[in-house]
């Protein structure tokens, strides 16, 4: 089980996300937690998908592909790092990527769907991970990580993102 390292061991910016993941196992969490958003994301149907709550702000379908994006870029960093890469890594503009993802032009259910994918391969990606490589760190965005509190991030940043859906989408 991965355990979720002290604070010092990530950037303090990504404390609130770490606080919204439930006790216990992080890869059982994040397994259960796509399932849910999944379930939460065919409720939103299509239609509402391509709601903004103003009109500077993402639609639903948009942030489910930045879900998506993100994740990919968190498992691509704690993947340099468990792999003992010392390369400083970049960070990444999430309104650019947005803009360039065309998010919008694509369905609900297929963005859902390539979300899902990327969740397995991020369970994947931990599952294999011994914890001599979970401890390793490095620097993404002029920040130092350990590997092991990359998968809190992510669960962290997908119950932020419902909330977000939730509170400020769809009211409810």
């Amino acid at each position: 089980m991965i355990q979720l390292p002290p604070p010092a061991a990530y950037p303090a910016y990504f404390q609130t996300y770490v606080d919204l993941v439930p006790p216990g196992d992080i890869l059982d969490t994040l397994a259960f937690q796509v399932q849910e958003t999944e379930q939460y994301l065919r409720s939103v149907g299509e239609e509402k998908s391509r709601h903004r709550y103003q009109p500077d702000r993402w639609s639903i379908r948009e942030i489910v592909g930045h879900l998506a994006d993100a994740e990919r870029v968190f498992c691509y960093r704690a993947l340099t790092f468990a792999r003992g890469d010392s390369t400083p890594l970049p960070g990444f503009e999430q309104d650019d990527w947005v803009a360039g993802s065309g998010a919008d032009s694509r369905s609900l259910e297929e963005l859902t769907a390539e979300f899902r994918l990327v969740r397995a391969a991020t369970v994947a990606l931990f599952a294999g991970m011994d914890e001599e490589s979970l401890q390793r760190s490095g620097t993404a965005n002029d920040n130092r990580m350990v590997v092991a509190a990359v998968p809190f991030v992510i669960g962290g940043h997908e119950l932020h993102h419902r909330r977000v859906i939730q509170d400020r989408y769809l009211g409810e």
